[in-house]
């Protein structure tokens, strides 16, 4: 069998492989699902996307007898770097067959990349930061991923393993159904904690979504500065990502907390447009667009949401401000018609808000793991 190479991707014929090899991975896979193909090159624009203002990307195609069999990318990001004063490298889009050969090669292109640009650490798979997606799944292999959840099968985290990635963080989804309501002891709690904290809850206000988003920035660079792997995102990279979610966002389902009329903090959940985008196979068009309206609008594929984020800015944590946006999402989705919401992702290591999610009636169901190497 001829040997493995890896190049790196330099074309817009090589990007396309790039963006595609995954779909020929998992072709078959029920559980998969494809990433909208012109959503992916915008992402890979660096003249479109904002984040490589301050990152260094490369991506690599892993070749044999003239296919593709294989990919990754390398990453330093400048702003990781420096506001967690350490020199990690990162990879991600990692994605092979079941062949050590094939992954290590990948891996080990991937680690001399970084160890030659001076980083100390590589660690992964970052997507390109914790502000994309990440992380291995490593339980939970039996249903599709939420909306902006990673999917892998079981021997890829084992073969990272083998290659000596140890892990340094995983990262925990929970699932609560309309079939668990939040039981009333938590309720009578949660009331008295809105009534304490003489906070008000309203929904996101689309007709001045430019000024809600720069409060929601606001709010969310000081409410996660302090947690493990956190990227703070200027308002250009955070207007890149308001702008994608635009297209799916439901105004009802994002909840502003506010003191005294100041925003102190917000949650967001999405409607999980993945039950819909599994029919697409990356494709809008010539009938995607036609097959996303048919499963969203028609035949109301959509049965759930995914809570991503509840932050609440550093003076006004611990009051459970969140747990009040939390229960409030939860009602809202069940009154809206949702079957079940998943709660992605939330460090292991947030005894808090892990405990908060179990108390309410949350189900651990997947389990995701980022992994590291000294280089």
């Amino acid at each position: 069998m001829a040997r493995v190479e890896v190049v790196e991707v330099e074309s817009s014929s090589q990007l396309r492989k790039f963006i595609n090899y995954p779909n020929r991975l998992y072709r078959g896979d029920p559980y998969y699902v494809a990433p909208l193909t012109s959503e992916r090159k915008e992402f890979f624009d660096r003249h479109k996307n904002p984040f490589y203002r301050k990152a260094s990307v490369k991506l690599y195609l892993a070749m044999r007898d003239g296919d593709v069999v294989g990919r990754i990318a390398t990453c330093i990001n400048y702003t990781h770097n420096e506001y967690h004063e350490e020199q990690v490298g990162f990879f991600g889009f990692f994605d092979c067959p079941d062949d050590y050969e094939i992954g290590s090669t990948l891996l080990k292109v991937a680690m001399i990349e970084l160890k030659r640009a001076g980083m100390e650490k590589m660690r992964g798979p970052m997507n390109f930061s914790t502000n994309h997606e990440c992380g291995f799944l490593v339980e939970g292999f039996d249903l599709p991923p939420a909306v902006m959840m990673t999917y892998n099968r079981p021997y890829l985290p084992k073969l990272a393993e083998k290659f000596g990635l140890k892990k340094v963080m995983d990262l925990l989804g929970y699932i609560i159904t309309k079939e668990d309501p939040i039981p009333e002891r938590i309720q009578n709690v949660v009331d008295k904690l809105a009534q304490r904290s003489r906070v008000k809850l309203r929904t996101l206000r689309m007709s001045e979504f430019d000024q809600e988003v720069d409060r929601i920035n606001y709010i969310y660079n000081q409410a996660w500065q302090y947690n493990w792997g956190f990227v703070p995102m200027d308002r250009q990279e955070f207007d890149y990502t308001a702008n994608n979610l635009r297209q799916i966002v439901d105004p009802d389902l994002v909840f502003i907390a506010e003191h005294e009329g100041q925003p102190v903090g917000f949650s967001l959940a999405l409607p999980d447009i993945n039950h819909a985008l599994i029919h697409l196979k990356g494709r809008l068009f010539p009938l995607g667009l036609l097959k996303l309206l048919w499963h969203t609008k028609i035949k109301n594929k959509v049965k759930g949401i995914r809570m991503i984020t509840f932050g609440v800015i550093p003076q006004f944590q611990k009051r459970g401000i969140d747990s009040v946006m939390y229960v409030a999402t939860y009602k809202r989705a069940v009154a809206k018609g949702y079957d079940y919401a998943e709660l992605s992702w939330m460090l292991e290591t947030n005894e808090l808000m892990v405990r908060a999610a179990e108390q309410m009636g949350g189900k651990l169901f997947k389990k995701y793991r980022i992994v590291e190497l000294p280089l």
